[in-house]
């Protein structure tokens, strides 16, 4: 597998709740690297950007709402496999169906305050990359 890098952004609920040190963590004891991080706002225009595929959906109101309520750490992780090493640490989308031990499943609320998001595929964090850090 290839070294890779791939964007995640730690919620506002996570931040919020004091989760910044063991997402971080598990990260790192998972052999990845944090190349950047931020801890910021995301910016309205961010927002829209980064979810620019769900607009018009029911929900896209509220996400943007949400992402944009509260400080977020933005970061670039890479290591071998990265983008799905990243996915599998951070659990099903939905809380109540991630696996104990996820990330989700250990601090995920709901699906609105799921702690986490990451890039999907390399073509998505290359993306997301440029939406958070130009």
């Amino acid at each position: 597998m290839a070294i890779q890098k791939t964007y995640t952004m730690i919620k506002p609920d996570g931040v919020r709740n004091g989760h910044i040190g063991e997402i971080v963590n598990r990260f790192e004891r998972a052999g990845l690297t944090i190349e950047q991080m931020r801890l910021e706002m995301v910016t309205p225009e961010q927002a829209k950007a980064n979810y620019a595929e769900h607009e018009g959906k029911p929900f896209y109101e509220g996400l943007i709402a949400y992402v944009t309520s509260g400080p977020v750490v933005k970061m670039v992780v890479s290591g071998e496999g990265a983008v799905s090493k990243v996915r599998s640490l951070m659990g099903s989308t939905n809380p109540a169906e991630a696996a104990p031990g996820t990330i989700r499943g250990d601090f995920g609320l709901s699906m609105d305050e799921n702690v986490i998001h990451g890039s999907d595929s390399t073509e998505s964090a290359e993306r997301e990359i440029g939406v958070f850090f130009g």
